[in-house]
């Protein structure tokens, strides 16, 4: 086996631990879980299961520092949008894309869900940091206080509104895509 195929395949079981316990953190809640049950999720034990992750914290830091990393992402490539309408409409729009596509919206709901457990670790920290950085791009250079308002109003309808709309004819695009992005930021 070749290191690269070693690391893929590494890469692969910690996306899939992340994965079990994530169902397991929402089905149960966080506290409620242990790594035994994820270990007995997963079919492995828990000696394979602490080779990956040493606590729930630490699988939940890794489920931060994903985000943080694409946050950043989006942070350096928002800063070069146009401070007007339209570049703040592209902002949340990728932002959408980015953090509420696919199975993303899981992690965003268990980010939801356990603000507490968020706030004690130091990946939560730096998260609501990167979030907060994101909302002064969207107000913009100098912004007036309801300038900074609507920017914040605006991540926070993106968020709740995937929440709050619990329709199930309406697909995740309709909810909170499209609709939240052509609002007035």
């Amino acid at each position: 086996m070749t290191v690269g195929t070693a690391s893929a395949s590494t890469g692969g079981t910690r996306t899939r631990i992340q994965a079990v316990a994530l169902e397991l953190f929402t089905e149960q809640g966080y506290e409620k879980t242990s790594l035994r049950e994820i270990a007995e999720r997963l079919g492995v034990t828990k000696a394979a299961l602490y080779y990956h992750f040493k606590s729930k914290d630490d699988i939940v830091n890794g489920l931060v520092m994903d985000r943080i990393e694409r946050l950043d992402q989006l942070i350096a490539w928002a800063r070069e949008q146009p401070c007007d309408a339209a570049g703040r409409r592209a902002i949340l729009t990728r932002y959408v894309d980015e953090f509420f596509a696919d199975e993303h919206h899981l992690v965003m709901h268990f980010f939801e869900q356990n603000q507490t457990v968020l706030k004690s670790l130091a990946a939560g920290q730096q998260m609501r940091q990167r979030m907060l950085q994101l909302a002064d791009i969207l107000a913009g250079p100098d912004p007036a206080p309801i300038a900074a308002t609507r920017a914040a109003l605006a991540l926070f309808a993106v968020h709740s509104s995937w929440f709050a709309v619990r329709n199930p004819h309406v697909d995740r695009t309709e909810q909170i895509g499209r609709a939240s992005c052509r609002e007035r930021v």
